[in-house]
């Protein structure tokens, strides 16, 4: 028995979008963070070189971040 011509267009929709990326397409800037973080991790940069590279107000956040993770 064959399933229904609808089951499988439905099925070929819902395929689709698993493919389809979710959210927003990533901007420039955060493209160069994430390039920048996995450098940081790969040569062991420290903190004070990962906030000279972010603007002022990002890198004030990372550090709120580092500080609420090693607070839990």
């Amino acid at each position: 028995m064959t399933a229904p011509n609808d089951a499988f267009r439905q099925f070929q929709q819902e395929l689709a979008a698993l493919e389809q990326p979710k959210g927003p397409p990533p901007t420039r800037l955060d493209l160069a963070k994430a390039d920048f973080l996995a450098v940081k991790r790969r040569y062991g940069l420290t903190v004070a070189d990962v906030v000279t590279f972010f603007p002022e107000e990002e890198g004030i956040a990372y550090l709120q971040q580092l500080i609420a993770a090693r607070e839990r």
